[in-house]
């Protein structure tokens, strides 16, 4: 099965909702999102991403099956591994990474230990460099690595992390990412 993990911080949450909005209902790949947010706001996240998807958008539990066409949004404050039999989430509140609880880095590193080069992932506008040595653990694995395009993000420290860790495949607009993903057969 091909996974796709998106990751971002600052000024990423509108370009999210617009990738979600041009998918359709029969996505045939699982979605894995891990956003920077506060900790201590636990609703409205889903129902904010819920409005223009058509795709079923939740927090999974912890030892969720992992299903095609479903979003996976990281809870806030707890780290989310997909598990190297691909097949369920485990959620941890291990110490943060790069500050942050979901740690992109974290979300990552295991989306390339279990899907390998069945792997994409996308990183967008942030404000520090987590997600920069997840980039480099899908890259390592033979899979995909797109970062937004600096000119573009709000915050762009993010992306440029992720270049300097990395050989990235595509720096794209957010149109290219969801013309990607639109595309994207596995």
């Amino acid at each position: 099965m091909l996974g796709v993990v998106i990751g971002g911080s600052a000024g990423s949450f509108p370009i999210v909702t617009n990738i979600l909005a041009a998918l359709p209902k029969n996505y045939p790949y699982p979605l894995f999102l891990c956003l920077h947010r506060l900790k201590h706001v636990r609703t409205g996240f889903v129902e904010a991403l819920s409005l223009k998807s058509a795709l079923p958008i939740h927090e999974p539990h912890d030892r969720e099956q992992v299903l095609p066409g479903h979003v996976y949004l990281a809870p806030a404050n707890y780290h989310m591994y997909i598990t190297t039999s691909g097949t369920c989430i485990s959620l941890s509140t291990e110490e943060v990474v790069n500050h942050s609880r979901p740690s992109i880095d974290i979300t990552f590193c295991s989306a390339a230990k279990t899907f390998g080069s069945k792997c994409v992932g996308i990183l967008l506008s942030g404000a520090n460099k987590d997600g920069a040595l997840g980039c480099k653990a899908i890259k390592d694995a033979g899979a995909t690595v797109i970062v937004q395009a600096p000119d573009e993000c709000q915050v762009r420290t993010m992306t440029l992390a992720a270049m300097k860790a990395t050989t990235v495949d595509f720096v794209f607009s957010s149109h290219q990412i969801i013309s990607y993903l639109q595309k994207l057969n596995g």
